[in-house]
């Protein structure tokens, strides 16, 4: 007799738009039905001053990257003023596989990644591979953190290139799909998701309708400020080792 699929009869709701499909047909092939319902997006934000920034980017020693998002939007300024990234001369840093495979395919080699994915292990690490007293530039969206900010031993310059929307539109279509299905698991890989479904979601339907999956710690923390309880967080942080913790948990039920 052939057993049943790890995800048979679960929903996986991602609250995140998916930069690939991959995820999406990695939880149709272990039999799960996965929902993109994005709570929020990015836009990049556009200034006059972009081609003064860019040329301000390049006296830098060190650029750091948290995001995917961060990287898209820098892709795009440089894109509009003819500019490579032979035109840098100094180093990358990037927190995650897939913020450093985007920046590996702009042509950046990235020197420094840390041990973990996060932003406070970033601060712990950091420091050794650059130095002293470095010049760095953070390429950030308007909600990141002030982890590096004021958690590194020198100054920070930071350049804003995208803003977070939250998607309001999404609120009723992941209501109906949580009522629908009576084993959903949603997947959060930032706070700011965790809080637009904290407003939208869970005060419709509440916290215990779902299996609560995170990406990271600080996402994990954004959960448990709610009062909500974290069910899935792999040690690794990536969407893939999401999937594969729920399929761990699904076949242990």
């Amino acid at each position: 007799m052939q057993n049943n699929l790890p995800l048979e009869g679960k929903t996986i709701i991602l609250t995140g738009t998916s930069k690939t499909t991959t995820i999406i047909d990695d939880i149709t092939a272990l039999g799960g039905q996965a929902v993109i319902a994005p709570l929020i997006e990015t836009c990049e934000l556009i200034d006059s001053n972009d081609d003064v920034q860019l040329e301000f980017a390049r006296q830098f020693e060190w650029l750091i990257f948290t995001s995917q998002n961060a990287v898209e939007a820098f892709a795009n300024k440089m894109q509009r003023f003819n500019v490579s990234a032979a035109h840098f001369q100094g180093k990358i840093a990037s927190i995650g596989t897939k913020t450093t495979a985007a920046l590996e395919k702009l042509g950046f080699h990235v020197s420094f990644m840390p041990s973990i994915f996060s932003a406070d292990v970033f601060v712990q690490e950091f420091p050794n591979v650059a130095g002293s007293n470095p010049t760095c530039l953070f390429i950030r969206g308007e909600k990141a953190k002030k982890t590096l900010k004021e958690g590194l031993p020198f100054k920070l310059k930071e350049w804003t290139v995208y803003e977070t929307i939250e998607r309001h539109d999404q609120k009723q279509l992941m209501i109906e799909c949580i009522c629908a299905n009576s084993d959903v698991t949603v997947i959060f890989a930032s706070p700011s998701a965790v809080d637009v479904y904290a407003k939208d979601v869970a005060s419709v339907v509440g916290w215990g309708a779902v299996r609560v999956a995170v990406i990271g710690h600080i996402t994990e923390a954004a959960i448990l400020n709610h009062g909500a309880i974290v069910d899935v967080m792999p040690s690794v942080y990536t969407m893939q080792a999401v999937i594969e913790e729920i399929t761990k948990v699904g076949e242990r039920k």
